[in-house]
Formats: C-alpha cells, structure tokens, sequence
C-alpha cells in the first residue's frame, strides 16, 4: 500500500512506544502502542527511525524493534529509496550488525536478513559474498554475524517476499556458486580456529545446510571436504549435546536432498552414502539410552538416505549405491517402540511403493515383497492399543492420526504383498491363536484398512469372516467390537454377493447402534451397507424407516445421523414410484415437525432455537433419494417439497440475519429443487421473491449461488427467462454496493465467487438475454477489477465467467442465435478487450499466484481464438506497460524477452502453448 500519511515523531516517542509494547500493565496502552507502531512501519519515517534506535542501542526491545523494522522495508518497500541512498543504507547496516553482535542472536538475525534482502535487490553491490569476508574473516569477533549473514543470503534467495525475477535470480545464483568453496573453506578454517566450540559448530553447521539447501555446492570439492568428517564424526559420538546433535543431521538431510540425482553427483553421493550406514551402531546407543531426539534424528537421516537413493534402489536393487541395507535401517527404526519414529518414514515407503507399481516387473515386485511384509508386521504393532485401554480407540488424537496414516499407507502398498494372502494371513492368526484383545483389535484394524481390495467374487475366506465376525459376543472388549463394526461396514461388497448374510449383518449392526459408544460407528456400517446393497436394502426400507423416525434415540454425532438418512435416502430411491411419495414424507415428517415445532415456540431470551441439523437432515434426504423418472411421469418428490415449503420459508424469514442458519436453508432448497428439477416450478415466484427482498437487507452470498442453482434449472424455458433475469438485476444493486466498498473485493472473496457462478450459468444457459441486458457491462467491469483477487475459488470462478462469456462467441454450435451471440461478444470486447488484456498481464506478473495461471491463459486463448489481429495488438500494448527495470536497478525484463513472450503467444496452436509462455515470462516478475 502507499505510505501511510502520519506526521514526523521523534525517536524519543517511537522509543516510548516500543517501551507501551513490551511493558505497559495495561492491555489497551499496548494495544495502541502495536497499532501506531504499526503505522509508523508502514511511513517513509521508518528508515530514519530504525536507524536512530539502531544507533542508540538502549535496550534489546528497541533495538530488536528497529531491526525488525528494517528488515520488514527492506522486504517490501525498497521502491521508496532513492538508488543514490543505497550503498550509505548498506555500509549503515553493516556498522550496525558490528556493534549490536554481542546485544542478542535475534536481533543479529533479523539485521543479516535485512543485509541479505538488500544484497539480493541491490544491483550495483557486486559480488556481496567475497565483500564480506574480505571484510570480516580476519576477525574472530565478527565470525558470529558474518556466518550468520552467509547463512541467510541462499535462504532468502527463494524468498516469497522478495520479487527480484528471474533474471536478478538466475544471476544471483551463479554469482553465489562462484563464491561457494571461499564459504566453504571459511567455514572449515573456522571449526579449525574455534575446535570443539559447540555453538560455533552449529552455526557453522547451519550455513552449510543452507548453501546445500540452494544446490550449489559443487559436490567433488565436497566429496573430500573435511566439514564432511566433522560431520559424521558428532554424529557418531555418543556425547554430542541435543543441540549440536539437531545441527548435524539438519545438515546431512540437506547434503542429501541436494543430491537427489545422484548421477550427477557421484563422489559425494558415495561419501554420504558410506557415512550414513556408519551411523546404525550409534542408533542403537540413543536406543539403549532411551534418547527419543537422538533417536528421531537418526531415523530422518535414515529415511532421506533411501528418499535421495530410490532410483537407484529399485534400478539396481542390491548392487553399490542400490543396497537393499538402506531398507534395513528403515525396518531397524521401525521396531522402535514409539510410533512416532516408523512415522517419520512413511513418505518413502509411499514413493516406493509408488515406483514399484509403475514399474510393474514381477520379478522386482519379488525382491521388495519381504520388506514391505516386515513393514506391515511392524505397523500392525505399532496399532496396538494399551492393554489397559478403557473404551473404544479414539480417532481424534495425535495416536488416533497416526493409526488413519497406517490404514491409508497399507492401503497403498498391500499390493506387493497381495491383498488376498494378507487378509487371510491376518485372519489366521486370529482363528489359531487366542491373543488378547489389543493384538486382535490391532489385527481387525489392518484387516479392516484392506478389506475393499480384496476380490469379493465367490471368497470362501471373507464370508468365513463376515460369518464369524457378526458372532462375536457383547462380552469381547468394547474396542474389538468397534473394530469389527469398522470391518465389517468395510465388507459390504461381500454382503452384496451373499445376500444370505444381509440379516445377521444387520442384526449385529442394530445392536451396536442401541449402544452409546458403538452408536456413530454402526450408524457408518449400515450407511455403507445402504450405498452398496441398495438392491437387496428394499426389503429392510420399513426397518429403516424406523430408525430414522427414532433418529434422536440413538447417541449418534451429527454426522452419523446425517449418514443413516443418506443410506435410507439411497434405498428409498430404489423401491416402486408409487411408494416413494408416501415414504418420503414419512421421513422428511419428523424433520419438519420439528422445524414447526422451533418456529411455534416463543423465544424466551429473544433468540429463536437453531434449525440447523433438521435442515441438514432434510438436505441430505433430498439430495440422495433420486429415483429414474420417465419422460412424462410426476416426479414423486414434487407433493412433498410443495408441501415443505411453507416451513422453509417461514424458517428462512425468522432467521434471515442468521449467515450460517441462512446457508443451511440455501443448502436445503439447493438440493430441493434439484432433487425434481422442473417439477418445482411451481415454487420459483415465490422463491425468488423472498430470496430478493431478504438480500436487499441482509446480502448473504448463498442467495447467489442458490440463484446460479434457479438459472442452471430453468434458464433454458423461454418463458422463465425474463423472470431469472429481473431476478439477476436485483441480486446485483446490492452486491455491486457491497463490493465497491474499500478493499470489498477482499474483504467478500464468497459474493465474488458466487456473483460470477450466477453470471456463468447465465451464459452458458441463456446468453443472449444476459447479453443485451443492461446490466452485463456492469458485470465485466466488476469482472475485470476482480481477476485481481488472490483467493482461489473467488479468482477461478471470475475466469471461468470471463472464459465462458467470449466462447459463447466463439462456439459455432450450430444453434440458431450464434451470429446475434457473436456480434454482441464483438461489442463488449470492443468495449472492455484492451482493459482486460492489459488488467490480466499485470495481475498474473504481480498478483497471483502461479497455480491460477492455466485459468489466465484459458481466458487470454479464447480472446484470442476470437480476433487474433486485435489480441496482437491489444497484447502488444499491454507489454509496453510492464516496468522493465526493479527498484534495486536490476534488469527485469529484457526486449527480446518481451518480443519473444508476444511471439509465443500470439502464435501459439493451443491453449497450452500460451500456459507454457505465461508461466516462464511471469516468472521474469516473482
């Protein structure tokens, strides 16, 4: 933003302030310290501020403060410094990190951030790196915050703050790739100089991870580097402190990391490799000495080893840098008691069960088979409860967690072992053994996580489950009950093929759901059961009916109940036409009964009761009961909804302040109108009259999507179509209202999004009426002002529209008013085509993020397709207005990269090719 106007402070006042933030007893005093210190930050008087207080040095706080300051301007408002004030603020800096060095590590970070930021933008600073240390290397007492600034530069390098480009990037690395090995052999002859000073080693520990970090290490210099001996040598002492201990193998990680293609890289990815397997030995002292950091370390370092050589492992399984060892330390760490350290590794074990899938080689399948059995026997350890658990598992904890991870990896990799053989494995230990309950809630867990894999045709081994499952007696733990229920809502593919075991499985299920702790979980069987069996489920529609007329007896979490009316929905959707109706007024009775019974009752603290989960109820009951209507026949759900209306209505006008309770009716109505598509006919007028009237006084942006739902409907009814339209014009006023207030784009990213999912079904639906309305300009400026907005779904939803509405001119679809469409799109692009192109480049180079470009470059390829001479144009003007030059006086970008941008563009053959260029050219500007 601009700099905020404030008058001039001393330093005294902005030193007073500071002293507010930190020590003032009372909370509103520091409140308004923060808030005024705030905008001082923001103003041109900070710089002179900062480097008064930094001068001053009276305190840590303050000095922090100004240094943090400093930092933060250098970071975003480098643009106010005249390019002459640049080297004094440099030279400013560096005095200030020399006499601060020993006032506090923070505030010597924050001041080597605010060097390294200035290095990256200030161009006429060359060759930063070699400065520095011929400066500060000869003196001891500057290694602190010389290392510490070489530790930040490559990390800032790739700073999401600092918008150097490309071009400044590309030379800024070269430049520190140059200088790599004078920093590593500083770094060497400073662990020299200062032996077995442990603080001294971490950081230096530090800056080689970063200048790892960046890949520029030139890796045969390394390979014989003594840093690397260091290295290894305090990871394999027993003595080394946490702290060090932490420093070493961040930086080993990063050593690895760097190597990723080890091809290129072969003589250090030896010397990493060879020291990583020197390291089990000392694994297992931080074992014995029940050192859990330690221990994590290692297993981090195991697991980046086998990360960094997966190629090679499953390209040359067991030869030289393939050796299968790797695994083995993986499996060591994997028997450690604590779930945590075999957690540490389950991204490798994705990646390679990943690459084996792709590879597909039976015979390599076989090589890995043994270790991924032995994985999975330690996971089903590690899933055990304690034996004296109370209760079933809870799913929410950090335990919990850890157990959906398993059930999701084992889920991944079970094909190497065979789904089938696994399943059976597991269930034989169960039926030959007596273990004790934890082993067998344990066993039921992972048999539960491969269940759906297993082939359900003709299975003697799963209906032998299924069979002895649904008797297990109410006396096993309550945990192993929950399990089974989990199994066997998992096996409802099974059930399906073997109707015969329909009744016992419900039976078993009904009993958990009488049960408070089993209740959720049964609940989510018999939904499964329901979505799978909806065929063979019609026969138990009246058993359904029951439990979801005694929905609130049961001890069922909202979402659970939701579940079992979806299930009973799915059922009900398949039973004859003529029954429909009558059941699904019973079902939606109980929910509407309540609903009357909320709106009958008089507040007593002015607040009326919430309606929400028998609207969420009735939501999911119309969402899922969608029978096959024939052409010509009465949806069976019309009778129904018509009669439900009144109570939505009534609800929606009671609560219409209420955001949530108002989304939830939109929810409800959404999927009512859906659910019998032009049978609501009826319903429109008065629908569309009460959303307008409540959103001229309360613009809820559900109203906008609930109308994108109306326009989706009926849009394509001649005689709905005026209607839909007046209806878009007074949903607009307000809105338009609301997001032209400051900062109201931002501030309403779910109106944007919904506004312009109303406008696009308009297109797509009836454009000519949207188009020669007098309201669509209104819509394509608010659209162009919009494609600013760095949110994703409100950002996706204005391309989509932008896209949309210039295609209607470009699909000849053969319809009858293609030319009429063709000629009004011809007028707005007219209108509004060079606003937009020049609007779109600039955001794409400064605004967005680069995940939404393929939706830019879908817009910029239909204007395009649509007049490609003018495009041209439009697009070379557009470049012209692009800064060609950053503040720090770096080139930005060059005239053949501008030329060859247009270039790529305007003659790309599809939309791809204009995705590709816009990616690399905005690049240029991040």
């Amino acid at each position: 933003g601009d700099p905020v106007a404030m008058e001039k402070p001393t330093v005294a006042l902005v030193y007073q302030a500071v002293q507010a933030l930190y020590h003032d007893p009372d909370p509103a005093g520091k409140e308004r310290a923060s808030v005024w210190l705030g905008e001082l930050q923001r103003s041109m008087y900070a710089w002179e501020m900062a480097d008064q207080l930094l001068q001053l040095k009276q305190d840590v706080e303050s000095c922090y403060f100004a240094a943090q300051t400093m930092k933060m301007k250098i970071q975003t408002s480098f643009y106010e410094l005249p390019p002459e004030t640049h080297i004094a603020l440099r030279d400013s800096l560096l005095s200030h990190i020399q006499s601060l060095k020993d006032l506090s590590p923070i505030i010597v970070t924050q001041l080597a951030l605010a060097i390294a930021d200035l290095a990256l933008q200030m161009a006429s600073w060359k060759g930063c790196v070699h400065t520095l240390i011929e400066k500060y290397s000869n003196d001891v007492s500057s290694m602190t915050f010389l290392i510490e600034i070489l530790t930040v530069l490559p990390e800032e390098v790739h700073s999401r703050s600092l918008r150097i480009g490309a071009n400044r990037r590309t030379e800024i690395i070269e430049d520190l790739a140059y200088y790599s090995s004078t920093v590593v052999t500083l770094l060497g002859s400073c662990v020299e100089k200062t032996g077995s000073d442990e603080k001294m080693l971490i950081k230096v520990f530090r800056c080689l991870g970063s200048w790892f970090n960046l890949g520029v290490l030139d890796s045969n210099f390394m390979a014989n580097n003594q840093l690397l001996m260091v290295l290894f040598q305090v990871l394999q002492r027993d003595e080394t402190s946490t702290n060090l201990h932490e420093a070493a193998s961040d930086c080993v990680c990063s050593a690895l990391y760097a190597i990723e293609n080890v091809d290129a890289h072969m003589p250090l990815a030896l010397q990493l490799f060879q020291g990583v397997l020197t390291l089990e030995t000392a694994y297992h002292m931080a074992v014995a000495r029940e050192d859990l950091d330690k221990v994590l370390n290692y297993c981090r370092i195991f697991t980046e080893l086998c990360e960094t050589f997966l190629e090679t492992t499953v390209r040359s399984p067991g030869q030289g840098m393939g050796d299968l060892r790797t695994l083995e330390l993986l499996l060591i760490c994997a028997g450690h008691p604590q779930y945590e350290v075999v957690e540490i590794s389950f991204n490798f074990w994705y990646r390679l069960g990943e690459h084996l899938y792709k590879t597909n080689d039976p015979a390599l399948h076989g090589i890995f088979r043994p270790y991924i059995q032995r994985l999975l026997h330690g996971l089903a350890r590690h899933c055990q409860l304690d034996p004296d658990h109370e209760g079933i598992p809870e799913d929410t904890d950090d335990f919990g967690e850890f157990r959906m991870r398993v059930s999701d990896l084992v889920k991944d990799v079970i094909f190497l072992v065979g789904s089938m053989e696994c399943f059976s494995q597991l269930y034989s230990t169960l039926k030959e053994g007596n273990p004790p309950w934890e082993v067998t809630e344990a066993v039921l867990f992972i048999m539960a996580a491969i269940a759906k894999s297993v082939d359900p045709e003709n299975n003697p081994t799963l209906t032998e489950v299924l069979e002895q499952v649904v008797l297990l007696p109410e006396t096993v733990h309550i945990a192993v009950r929950y399990t089974s229920i989990e199994l066997v809502g998992e096996m409802s593919e099974v059930v399906d093929r073997n109707p015969r075991f329909l009744d016992p499985v419900l039976n078993y299920l009904m009993k958990g759901l009488r049960e408070k702790p089993l209740a959720s979980v049964a609940a989510k069987a018999i939904h499964n059961i329901c979505s799978v069996c909806r065929d063979h489920m019609a026969q138990h529609f009246q058993g359904l009916l029951d439990i979801a007329r005694a929905l609130d007896s049961f001890a069922l979490s909202t979402e659970a109940a939701v579940g079992l009316l979806k299930g009973t929905a799915l059922v009900l959707a398949r039973l004859p036409l003529d029954k429909i109706a009558e059941c699904l007024s019973d079902l939606c009775a109980v929910q509407v009964m309540a609903l009357k019974k909320l709106l009958s009752q008089n507040p007593s603290n002015g607040k009326a009761a919430d309606p929400t989960v028998w609207l969420d109820r009735l939501a999911v009951i119309f969402r899922h009961t969608n029978p096959i209507v024939e052409n010509g026949q009465t949806h069976p759900c019309q009778k129904v909804i018509q009669e439900i209306w009144p109570v939505l209505s009534e609800t929606l006008n009671t609560h219409q302040a209420d955001n949530r309770i108002v989304e939830r009716c939109c929810r409800c109505l959404r999927f009512a109108v859906r659910c019998v598509g032009k049978g609501s006919a009826s319903l429109l007028q008065p629908l569309v009259t009460q959303m307008v009237s409540v959103y001229q006084v309360y613009p809820h942006s559900c109203f906008l999507y609930l109308g994108s739902i109306l326009v989706d409907e009926y849009g394509m009814e001649e005689g709905c179509r005026q209607g839909l339209l007046d209806m878009l014009q007074a949903l607009c006023m307000p809105t338009f209202q609301l997001l032209e207030q400051p900062n109201g784009l931002r501030n309403h990213p779910d109106t944007v999004d919904d506004l312009f999912r109303l406008a696009t079904r308009f297109v797509q639906r009836s454009p000519v009426t949207l188009l020669s309305s007098g309201i669509i300009v209104h819509i394509i400026q608010c659209a162009i002002a919009a494609t600013t907005l760095d949110h994703r779904d409100a950002n996706c939803s204005v391309m989509k529209f932008v896209r949309d509405l210039i295609h209607t001119g470009v699909s000849n679809d053969h319809e009858d008013d293609f030319e009429v469409r063709k000629q009004l799109i011809g007028q707005a692009m007219e209108q509004h085509g060079q606003q937009l192109v020049t609007q779109l480049m600039h955001t794409c180079c400064f605004c967005l993020p680069p995940y939404t470009l393929p939706d830019v470059a879908e817009v910029l390829w239909e204007i395009m397709v649509f007049d490609r001479p003018t495009f041209c144009r439009w697009l070379e003007n557009a470049l012209k207005g692009l800064p060609k030059e950053t503040s720090g006086g770096a080139v930005t970008v060059t005239h053949k990269q501008l030329t060859d941008f247009h270039k790529q563009v305007t003659s790309a053959e599809e939309c791809k090719q204009v995705c590709w260029a816009i990616r690399e050219f905005t690049r240029l500007f991040r």
